[in-house]
């Protein structure tokens, strides 16, 4: 056998090994940066209303969609109806419209769209991380662009980002 041979099986050897490790670490460890306790099985999320003026007529329905989903697809918890080992409740409080960057003639050259969601999470197993908080984020988009073309890009844009930074405060403790 030759040195070149000995070094080409101990390099498909290594090879094997290497992927033997990750992929048992990818079973063991979790990459969704999650800090739930194993003793946690459930959540429920209560249906957020909307107690904002203005804003698309299925947004809430939308909020919730993509709330429970991000949720199921981003750890091993059971959605449940009610009553859940973690809970969500909340509403949409704020759909705001404002100016931003003025131009020479006093006209906004931006307009900024702010959606701020009021959030009440409750951990059955871990009361001192429950908390109620408010969430907002926004988006900006052209003057010459009317709130009406703007809303079907920016408001999934705006939820997803909500979504996320509620997913982070409850499930990643970020």
């Amino acid at each position: 056998m030759t040195s070149k041979m000995k070094i080409n099986g101990f390099a498909k050897m290594l090879s094997a090994l290497f992927t033997v490790v990750f992929i048992t670490g990818c079973k063991i460890y979790s990459f969704t940066g999650t800090t739930l306790s194993p003793d946690l099985k459930t959540f429920s999320i209560q249906n957020f209303q909307m107690a904002a003026a203005g804003g698309p007529q299925n947004m809430s329905l939308t909020f919730n969609e993509k709330l429970k989903e991000y949720y199921q697809r981003n750890t091993n918890l059971k959605f449940k109806n009610t009553d859940g080992d973690i809970h969500l409740e909340g509403s949409i409080i704020s759909y705001e419209l404002t100016p931003v960057s003025a131009t020479a003639g006093d006209r906004a050259a931006m307009n900024r769209l702010t959606i701020t969601v009021e959030v009440k999470f409750v951990n059955k197993t871990s009361e001192q991380e429950s908390f109620e908080k408010e969430f907002s984020f926004y988006q900006d988009f052209p003057q010459e662009q009317s709130l009406t073309q703007a809303e079907p890009v920016l408001v999934p844009k705006i939820l997803d980002q909500l979504v996320l930074n509620i997913f982070n405060s409850t499930a990643a403790s970020w």
